[in-house]
């Protein structure tokens, strides 16, 4: 067994961070971890059982819900509790509560134990979100800081909704994600912040395959100077 990295990339909604971050991780065969779908997952279960805004119940089930993920053929599989939520926590209701369930303080430290405890194994790691730099893994080899205009984030979400049938206003979907970047980057815990060591990249202009590049560019730099060995020749 070689030494492997922890790999987390960071930014705001609709930057590119989860497409990005999958391809590297199935590039690297390394573990992908989206810490995105973990608080979406909590935030579904809350309105499902209207608690979203009873702190409390929203907490219990941030602790005792078994969140597992699976990464599968470019898609990441959600499971709660042995049930299968995949579709279920990218609807525009969860859109529009995420940001207020990930502000929870005792949310966010149940959830950030859950995403430790699946890189305890030592392998590794492509970790994805808001704050995994900065708190999550505060430790990881290589820190990326995605960013976009918001024209293009709002686009590529309805976009993202479009592609699964479901028809969302450019207007609404920019207030959305507005207003998220508003609540998570002004949150009293973890909020929004590029960590000075990251490396950031600003997707606006460039295609996936070009972002993904310089992301990988960035890696072997970190893989030669801490020895480690990837798992492709050509690096």
């Amino acid at each position: 067994m070689y030494k492997k990295l922890i790999i987390a990339i960071d930014g705001p909604a609709g930057s590119g961070k989860s497409t990005s971050a999958k391809k590297l991780a199935e590039y690297l065969d390394y573990l992908y971890i989206d810490t995105g779908a973990m608080y979406r997952t909590i935030t579904y279960l809350a309105l499902k059982n209207n608690v979203v805004d009873d702190i409390d119940a929203v907490t219990k089930l941030a602790r005792e819900t078994k969140i597992n993920l699976q990464f599968i053929s470019g898609k990441t599989i959600v499971e709660a509790d042995g049930n299968d939520v995949t579709e279920e926590i990218r609807s525009q209701n969860v859109n529009y509560k995420v940001s207020d369930v990930s502000k929870i303080k005792e949310v966010r430290k149940a959830l950030v134990n859950k995403q430790r405890e699946l890189a305890d194994d030592n392998v590794g790691v492509v970790v994805e979100g808001r704050d995994t730099s900065t708190v999550v893994f505060p430790q990881a080899d290589i820190k990326i800081f995605l960013t976009a205009t918001i024209e293009q984030r709002a686009s590529r979400r309805v976009k993202e909704f479009e592609s699964k049938g479901i028809k969302a206003s450019l207007e609404d979907v920019k207030n959305n994600i507005l207003e998220r970047d508003r609540i998570d980057s002004t949150r009293l815990e973890s909020p929004l912040t590029k960590p000075p060591d990251a490396i950031e990249v600003d997707t606006s202009n460039i295609t996936i395959e070009e972002q993904v590049d310089i992301i990988l560019e960035k890696v072997k730099e970190a893989a030669l100077k801490k020895g480690v060995k990837l798992p492709h020749e050509d690096f």
